[in-house]
């Protein structure tokens, strides 16, 4: 057994508010490998954070990557992984300067012959787009979805009615000696579209945009991506937009190729050189 064929494609901008992209993404997809991050701190170096933890994450999936018929192993280097960034972030905060209380967000997936598994810590999130229903994957590690959790609200929708502050987020890398990521495991089929995206594309698009979108994306992947970053750019573009899709066109046959239709819309930024051309 050995991974599935995948057709992936990325972007990343800065938005219509910020004067900087502090998203980065890493994708590697020979290796069944996607992370994104999202820089949180302003000018506290966010985006290096988010460098940080795309380019350790990534590069620690390339030197020993699980194998693909054993989705535990994956989950525990997971864990290890995002715990290796966290040390790399803290450190750069308290050594260099300009970088104290710097942190990030991060999503992550990796493709094994019959499942995909996932990783996060923030909230940047997966969805999984199957038989045309699209799937929030990932709950976000923030305040307002814990009042949810817990019961003090039935949604979030009455929440944010309520006044909670969705952008307060309850888990960070970096901004603790030790961060636990969430990992969970799934099966993939024929024909999924996976969404990894930070919260300047998921608060930007409702989750029936973006269903529609990826349910419409019936050829190449481009043009499903530049349609979210147009929807999240025209409904405001209030922060940073970076997003991965990655299409699943074969299960447990072998790896003959994988496609990088790979692009920024904002030529240079961070995560831009992540991605293979």
């Amino acid at each position: 057994m050995s991974k599935p064929p995948l057709e992936l494609v990325w972007r990343s901008d800065r938005g219509r508010v910020r004067q900087r992209n502090e998203d980065a993404v890493a994708c590697v997809p020979d290796a069944g490998v996607v992370v994104v991050a999202d820089g949180i701190g302003g000018a506290s170096a966010g985006d290096l954070a988010s460098q940080t933890a795309a380019r350790v994450i990534s590069e620690r999936f390339g030197r020993q990557p699980p194998p693909v018929d054993e989705p535990r192993r994956a989950q525990l280097l997971a864990e290890a992984a995002v715990n290796e960034a966290n040390g790399a972030i803290v450190d750069l905060s308290r050594n260099r300067q300009g970088c104290a209380g710097m942190g990030t967000t991060v999503v992550m997936g990796y493709f094994g012959c019959d499942w995909l598994m996932y990783a996060h810590v923030g909230d940047s999130r997966l969805y999984r787009l199957r038989a045309g229903a699209l799937t929030q994957l990932t709950s976000d590690h923030s305040f307002i979805q814990e009042v949810v959790d817990q019961g003090f609200f039935p949604s979030l929708e009455e929440a944010r009615e309520y006044g909670i502050n969705e952008n307060v987020l309850t888990r960070a890398v970096g901004s603790a000696p030790y961060v636990a990521a969430t990992t969970a495991v799934t099966d993939i089929a024929v024909g999924d579209i996976y969404l990894f995206c930070t919260d300047g594309l998921s608060g930007m698009v409702a989750h029936e945009d973006l269903r529609a979108v990826l349910a419409a994306a019936k050829g190449g992947l481009g043009i499903a991506a530049d349609a979210l970053v147009h929807y999240a750019m025209e409904n405001g573009g209030a922060d940073n937009i970076t997003l991965v899709l990655v299409r699943v066109n074969a299960v447990e046959k072998r790896l003959l190729h994988a496609t990088a239709d790979s692009g920024s819309t904002q030529p240079g930024g961070p995560g831009s050189s992540a991605a293979p051309g």
